[in-house]
């Protein structure tokens, strides 16, 4: 598995498979998580699904792994130990024995359980010769004994559908309350034989069910059973995504307990959809397949308006392009720079910056505060070099891409990765090295307030190093007159520095060559200043 999705699907039975198969053709980067265990496993086949009428569940299941596969989908098996939001719209989902990855999106596909009432026997022929749907099984056992345990208040109509496949159905009323009248003569009408007191056991005589024994020892023979279960929608390992639930009612009785949604699955959490029985505890596979298909157009959907939110805020916000102190029209600073970032994987070299590297390689491995930390290029080099790194930046995509780059690198454990505005907070603590390399925004970025409480959390001893540019890069068509690039010594002196409070090490401007829009390196002047407090 990669380390981050745009949907991870959980739960591949049909709706889970259905909505991946959606978003993969939709050339989405889709991770399906399956437990292996469909709640119709014990089943012969699977009915009512035009085109695959009968066919055993495992086989649907592999023929649509093959096709999401071929799509480009990924599909593991594993159990979710934990999932939850982790800022910004995205998810962090866990496995069981397993490792962590992130997603854009949720589809919730994890279906139900069946919740059987305590008879002894029962449970061991689920799925086989004991039944709870006349469509999905009911042909299998026409004209057959069938026998119907009663659970709840809907037993008699469950008597009725299961009379329309065989003249010989009993209704064991068990813990159901009684009959209406009109019930008892509908019963009675249509030959329904109706068996007072407990069922106390299902008679399995070989590797068949032959009877059904009730209170009292008396025994009716009968080759099926059919039984209304509780259906509870399966949420395990995912509370913490903060779903609910609520009871879903057949003719004002709770037959059990799905996830709200509206018609296309979207849930109360942003972010997180559901398909199939978590949704609609009644669905069949193919009423399920349907609600797959039309949670990941939805997803497809949201993540494609995201998108273009993200493309505008990236044009809108691109600081070569816009003059220095221009907010974008109508963003935040924070949505400027996320919507930059999300327009790629990667954004940076990864490298650290060349001016660091000179600057810092000699000195003693400390305490390091990065200010405009980005993807983490110099987070991560610092922290390799035995450096405890505080890094902060206005961009949570950034902040979380970062982390992951450290983690890969080894080094997660030495970096502190902080989201700040930094002209509305900053980092608290002092360092032995500040560093602020080309901390220029688009937007209204108070840059000489942050630079001044850059100083003042630099150590006795410790040195800031501030880099930036020194005018437009070479492939720049349209400068802006009203645009200012400081000098070095303008930035010294726009610290305030007390008199003999600091040793200047290096102030000055310096070439160094960068790759332009169409790949084709070129020179730029950039501008040092590096000191050293006192």
């Amino acid at each position: 598995m990669d380390a981050s999705y745009d949907v991870v699907v959980i739960g591949g039975g049909a709706a889970g498979l259905s909505g991946a198969l959606a978003l993969s053709r939709a050339r989405r980067k889709v991770l399906v998580i399956d437990s292996g265990q469909p709640r119709n496993a014990p089943a012969q086949g699977v009915h009512v699904l035009l085109g695959h009428e009968g066919v055993p569940p495992g086989d649907l299941l592999a023929i649509g792994r093959k096709e999401v596969a071929g799509y480009g989908g990924e599909i593991v098996t594993g159990v979710v130990a934990a999932a939850e939001p982790i800022g910004d719209g995205r998810f962090r989902v866990t496995l069981e024995d397993g490792p962590a990855v992130e997603a854009a999106r949720l589809l919730v596909a994890t279906g139900l359980v069946d919740e059987l009432p305590p008879i002894a026997g029962l449970a061991g022929r689920w799925g086989r010769d004991v039944l709870h749907c006349p469509y999905c099984h009911g042909y299998e056992v026409r004209d057959q004994a069938i026998g119907v345990v009663a659970t709840n208040p809907l037993a008699a109509h469950q008597a009725l559908l299961w009379r329309q496949l065989s003249d010989d159905v009993i209704l064991f009323l068990h813990t159901a309350p009684e009959p209406g009248e009109e019930a008892r003569e509908q019963l009675a009408a249509r030959g329904v034989k109706v068996v007072e007191g407990e069922v106390s056991e299902v008679v399995v005589t070989g590797d068949r069910l032959t009877g059904v024994r009730v209170a009292g020892g008396r025994e009716f023979p009968r080759d099926a059973l059919a039984i209304g279960t509780r259906l509870n929608a399966r949420l395990g390992g995912l509370e913490g995504l903060g779903l609910e639930t609520a009871d879903q009612e057949v003719n004002g009785f709770v037959i059990g307990g799905y996830v709200p949604a509206d018609p296309m699955g979207k849930t109360g959490v942003p972010g997180v959809y559901v398909a199939g029985n978590v949704h609609n505890v009644v669905d069949q596979v193919v009423s399920a397949s349907a609600a797959g298909v039309r949670a990941g157009a939805a997803i497809n959907a949201d993540l494609v308006g995201e998108e273009a939110r993200a493309a505008v805020a990236a044009r809108r916000a691109t600081v070569t392009g816009t003059p220095h102190g221009q907010a974008p029209d109508g963003l935040t600073e924070e949505e400027a720079w996320d919507g930059r970032y999300r327009q790629s994987e990667r954004i940076w070299s990864g490298a650290p910056n060349a001016v660091l590297v000179q600057e810092v390689s000699e000195l003693p491995p400390g305490r390091a505060l990065d200010l405009g930390s980005g993807e983490g290029g110099d987070a991560i080099w610092l922290a390799a070099k035995g450096w405890q790194v505080t890094a902060v930046d206005i961009s949570g995509v950034a902040l979380r891409r970062a982390a992951r780059h450290a983690e890969e690198a080894g080094v997660g454990e030495r970096v502190d990765w902080q989201r700040h505005d930094l002209g509305a907070s900053f980092p608290e603590g002092v360092y032995d090295l500040v560093s602020a390399c080309y901390l220029h925004s688009a937007g209204d970025m108070p840059r000489e307030k942050i630079l001044r409480r850059a100083a003042a959390a630099v150590a006795p001893g410790g040195v800031l190093l501030v880099a930036g540019h020194a005018g437009w890069p070479a492939w720049q068509q349209h400068e802006h007159s009203d645009v200012h690039f400081p000098t070095p010594r303008e930035v010294l002196d726009s610290l305030e520095p007390g008199e003999g409070e600091w040793e200047v090490l290096r102030c000055e401007e310096f070439e160094r060559t960068q790759k332009g829009p169409d790949g084709e390196p070129t020179t730029r002047t950039d501008n040092v200043l590096t000191i050293r407090r006192r």
